[in-house]
C-alpha cells in the first residue's frame, strides 16, 4: 500500500503544471531606407510593393527630399516603388529595385 501511495504521488507530481518561459528573440535592426527626391509641386505617398502588396512608407512634400525607413521587407528583396500624388492623379513607378541598405529615388 505504501508503494502504491508513493507511485500515485510521483504520477500526480509529474502531471502537474510546468513553468514555461517564453521570450522573444532579439529584434533585427532594419537599416533599409529610401531617400525620395520629389520634384513635383505636390506631395506624394510612397509605397514599396513586395509580393504584390503595397506597403506605405511615408509622404514626401512637393519640391523636397526625405529619407524614409523601410520595414516589412526582407533585405535583398526585389520590389517595386510607387509614388502617388496626394490627389491621386499621377502615379510614378520604379520596378526591379533590390532593397538593401539605402536607395535613392528621384520622383518624377
Amino acid at each position: 500500500m505504501k508503494a502504491l501511495a508513493i507511485l500515485m504521488l510521483a504520477l500526480v507530481t509529474a502531471c502537474g503544471p510546468r513553468q514555461v518561459e517564453v521570450e522573444t528573440g532579439p529584434q533585427q535592426a532594419n537599416n533599409m531606407s529610401l531617400t525620395v527626391s520629389n520634384s513635383a509641386n505636390q506631395a506624394v505617398n510612397v509605397y514599396v510593393v513586395s509580393g504584390g502588396n503595397p506597403i506605405f512608407v511615408g509622404q514626401v512634400s512637393g519640391n523636397s527630399t526625405q529619407t524614409l525607413s523601410v520595414s516589412g521587407v526582407a533585405s535583398g528583396a526585389v520590389v517595386s516603388l510607387q509614388a502617388r500624388t496626394t490627389d491621386g492623379t499621377k502615379t510614378y513607378t520604379k520596378d526591379n529595385v533590390t532593397m538593401s541598405g539605402a536607395y535613392s529615388w528621384p520622383v518624377p
